[in-house]
This record gives C-alpha cells, sequence and structure tokens, in this order.
C-alpha cells in the first residue's frame, strides 16, 4: 500500500482533491462568515490563510507533479501550511477553554500580516478579522469549529507526512497495489 501511495503525486487527481478540499472549507468558512453571520476572529483568520497555503500547495503540485524538485515544494507549502493551522487551532481551543472557564484571554485585534502580503487589505472579505477569539458562536456535536479545525489540520499533517515518506524510499511496481 505504501508503494501505491508513493506514486499518487505524479498522478492528478490527488492534488486536486488536496486543492479541492481546501478551497471547499474556504468557502465553508465564507458561508459561516456571511450565510450565518458569525464574525471569524483573528485566529480563524490566520487559519482561513493556513487554508489557502494547503490550496495552493495542492494546486501547484497539481501543476508541476513531473518534477520532482516541484512536488517537494508543493510537499512544503503543505505540510508547513498544516503545521502551523494546527498550531493556531489548538492555540485557540486553549483560549475558549479559559474563556469557558470563567477565565479572560483575548487576541489580536487586526491581523499581522508581512508588510509584502497585506491580505486583509488585498481581500478584507477573506482575510479582515472582525471577531473576537474566545467566543464560541457555533458547535457541532458538542464541540467549537477550532476543535474540528484542529482535526482537520491534523489529518493535512498526517497525510503530507505520509506522502512525503512515500517518496524516501524506493519502490518497485506492482500492477496489483
Amino acid at each position: 500500500m505504501f508503494a501505491a501511495v508513493a506514486r499518487w503525486p505524479k498522478q492528478r487527481w490527488p492534488w486536486v482533491l488536496l486543492a479541492f478540499s481546501a478551497l471547499a472549507l474556504m468557502l465553508v468558512a465564507l458561508f459561516f462568515q456571511y450565510g450565518m453571520a458569525l464574525a471569524p476572529c483573528i485566529m480563524c483568520v490566520y487559519q482561513r490563510f493556513a487554508i489557502t497555503g494547503i490550496l495552493f500547495a495542492g494546486l501547484i503540485g497539481l501543476w508541476g507533479r513531473e518534477s520532482a524538485l516541484v512536488r517537494w515544494l508543493a510537499y512544503s507549502s503543505w505540510t508547513i501550511s498544516a503545521g502551523w493551522g494546527l498550531k493556531i487551532a489548538h492555540d485557540q481551543v486553549l483560549i475558549e477553554e479559559v474563556v469557558k472557564n470563567g477565565g479572560f484571554s483575548s487576541c489580536g485585534l487586526f491581523a499581522e500580516f508581512p508588510t509584502w502580503l497585506p491580505l486583509d487589505q488585498w481581500f478584507p472579505a477573506i482575510f479582515n478579522p472582525t471577531g473576537v477569539c474566545g467566543e464560541i458562536a457555533w458547535q457541532f456535536l458538542g464541540y467549537s469549529m477550532p476543535f474540528w479545525m484542529r482535526i482537520v489540520f491534523a489529518v493535512y499533517l498526517v497525510l503530507a507526512l505520509v506522502v512525503m515518506a512515500s517518496q524516501l524510499k524506493k519502490h518497485k511496481y506492482n500492477p496489483y497495489d
């Protein structure tokens, strides 16, 4: 099975699936913001940025799947974005726990993107935070959105690591895989 996973990056469908899943998550986030009137906090915006990194990783991999160098660039973007998103989602869950237990916690009010990439100014409808961290405005099965995003990012990260690990070993071709 590991040999089958090793062949995926040279095919089109895994990269399309990666990009499509990230695009779907971004559209769901925008539905929550504009359809359900849930204001995104700064940590939500940073998670959107991480999802955008995964989306671009899928597009990079799709475009350059025949080139090992370009594939590794896509793996790197995928892994870094998933890892960073996981950290942000985990931190947000911790903030929610503090607030839920009667404590006080706050995060920044303005996005701090690099000056060469002011996404909050270029795409304010997507990357401008308008909510407050720690506020639980939506739950599914008793868990908040950051909790579920922590699972999503963990899955993305594990998949990225499995795919990268599969690339480190030479596999014999088995037509029955």
